[in-house]
């Protein structure tokens, strides 16, 4: 064997028992991170479908919201996270600042509050705040370098989202894109992806069913494929109009009502007085409720969609704290 041959075999072990460890190494971390998100999802699931329940067997609790408002407002005060919402853990991670552990409970307990009281939110906004905590402190326990923690952190948001949504694939490459838009960072996708169906057998384990839905495929043909690419123009349309109607009232709520404690009372009132106005409970809550009655049943009112968006922007720009996946859905 001559030199040449030699280096290469021992530059191909080199890199071969390099690759090796990075993934055991990740293999471990994802288990770990993937068991904690499935367990404390799985809880954060049931209690948001425990006080779903609970405000639809009493219709009263709704009036509690802007208590419920005062509540979040002196949790966030307290835990000293004021601001720190899905973009801010974008940007602390970005940064390097990292995410402090206390942002945990406080979106825990401000989701279930809001669900329990009548506002109009999500849940996987939670969800990647969360599991975006538990992955970065569990990278800032293993010590892992920015880097490392980095993709700690996606995979967290992967395995949290998964817990809920039953989704780990989706889940996976959601959270690398949301993470760095327009850039897909291949290297995480094993890291979340192992975490993410970590977390779903966990919540499998603990009786979390994901959501489906059993639907019949139209009939192929030119005339079905113009009313799909038409529906998907009015949806990204209306996608528009939802994020562009939640930036504007998060700002003016801010300049209107400057203190954030009479803020969040102002906006718990007014949901309920458009409650009481629209009639119906409908628009609180995540608003899967919508979303069942317009497949399984074929009923759904034309305003509703700008109804929930309403909702929704009012609920989350007073400091009520939750998601808008599913509202953008309905």
């Amino acid at each position: 064997m001559d030199n040449k041959s030699f280096t290469y075999i021992v530059w191909w072990i080199k890199h071969l028992n390099i690759y090796f460890r990075s993934v055991f190494k990740w293999f471990f971390i994802s288990l770990i991170i993937g068991a904690i998100c499935g367990i404390v999802g799985t809880v954060f699931n049931y209690g948001v479908h425990f006080v779903t329940n609970l405000r639809a067997d009493h219709p009263w609790l709704l009036f509690l919201l802007p208590v419920a408002g005062l509540i979040i407002t002196a949790i966030y005060t307290i835990t000293k996270q004021e601001g720190v919402g899905t973009d801010a853990v974008l940007e602390e991670v970005h940064s390097g600042a990292g995410l402090n552990v206390l942002l945990l409970p406080a979106i825990f307990l401000s989701t279930i509050l809001t669900h329990a009281c009548g506002g109009s939110a999500g849940r996987e906004g939670a969800a990647l705040q969360m599991g975006g905590a538990i992955g970065n402190s569990a990278g800032k326990l293993l010590k892992l370098d920015s880097h490392d923690l980095k993709t700690a952190t996606m995979a967290g948001m992967a395995a949290f989202f998964t817990a809920l949504f039953g989704t780990p694939l989706a889940a996976s490459i959601f959270s690398i894109v949301v993470f760095s838009i327009g850039v897909l960072y291949h290297a995480a996708f094993i890291p979340c992806f192992t975490a993410s169906l970590t977390a779903y057998g966990v919540s499998i384990f603990f009786g979390i069913a994901p959501e489906h839905f059993r639907v019949s495929v139209p009939e192929q043909s030119a005339l079905m494929f113009f009313k799909i690419a038409l529906l998907a123009i009015l949806c990204a349309m209306v996608s528009v109009l939802f994020v562009s109607v939640i930036h504007i009232f998060e700002k003016k709520a801010k300049v209107l009502i400057r203190n954030k404690w009479l803020r969040s009372i102002v906006g718990g009132v007014v949901i309920i007085m458009l409650t009481l106005l629209v009639g119906s409970t409908d628009y609180n809550g995540a608003g899967m409720n919508i979303i069942e009655h317009a497949i399984e049943e074929g009923q759904a009112r034309p305003e509703a969609f700008i109804l929930k968006l309403l909702f929704t922007a009012i609920t989350l720009s007073c400091g009520f704290k939750g998601g808008e996946v599913v509202p953008s859905f309905s």
